[in-house]
């Protein structure tokens, strides 16, 4: 049977961003939602919406050789200036390009994919794991691998002040059930 990306979970907002006991927080980037699948030398790289990426974001394809074999994960494709700063003009830019345009631009404004949960990890399907598993999982992913750009594990912490801290750098805040599974 085949396996393909399934839905990313999406964001609601709250009233208040307060972290609950059993609850997580994540920044929210100012990037492309996406999702990205290793499986046997094949990569697919879609956005939220279901179109395909890879053309246009050829260094993530090109780092994807770092990613175990049968691996999904979801994230953001992300693109900082100059003074660190979240360019999201720079990701529209890229969009319209490809082959050696695309690649051409890459090397002018290279783009990270901010992994914030694991899919799919060396053909096993980790949907139904709870997020603390899953989180626990691709932190060891980018460990025992070593994964360096274009890849870069989101942050998740358990400390209101962190969610805050994070709020002021990035579009906002993401809180997720510790022992909730993937509505991916």
């Amino acid at each position: 049977m085949t396996w393909t990306l399934p839905e990313p979970m999406l964001a609601a907002p709250v009233s208040d961003p307060a972290l609950l006991p059993g609850w997580a927080g994540e920044p929210k980037w100012d990037g492309f939602r996406a999702g990205v699948c290793v499986d046997a030398g094949r990569v697919v790289l879609r956005s939220r919406r279901g179109t395909d990426m890879a053309p246009a974001f050829p260094e993530v394809v090109a780092g994807a050789v770092q990613l175990p074999d049968a691996t999904a994960l979801d994230g953001e494709l992300a693109a900082w200036d100059a003074a660190g700063r979240l360019a999201f003009e720079r990701l529209q830019n890229r969009l319209a390009r490809r082959g050696a345009g695309a690649a051409r631009t890459a090397k002018e404004w290279s783009t990270h994919f901010v992994a914030f949960d694991l899919l799919r990890l060396s053909g096993t399907d980790t949907t139904g794991w709870p997020y603390q598993r899953r989180r626990a999982a691709l932190e060891s992913v980018f460990t025992a691998r070593r994964l360096s750009a274009p890849w870069a594990p989101c942050q998740s912490t358990l400390l209101s002040r962190a969610i805050e801290s994070c709020s002021h750098r990035t579009e906002s805040s993401l809180l997720l059930r510790q022992l909730a599974q993937s509505r991916s």
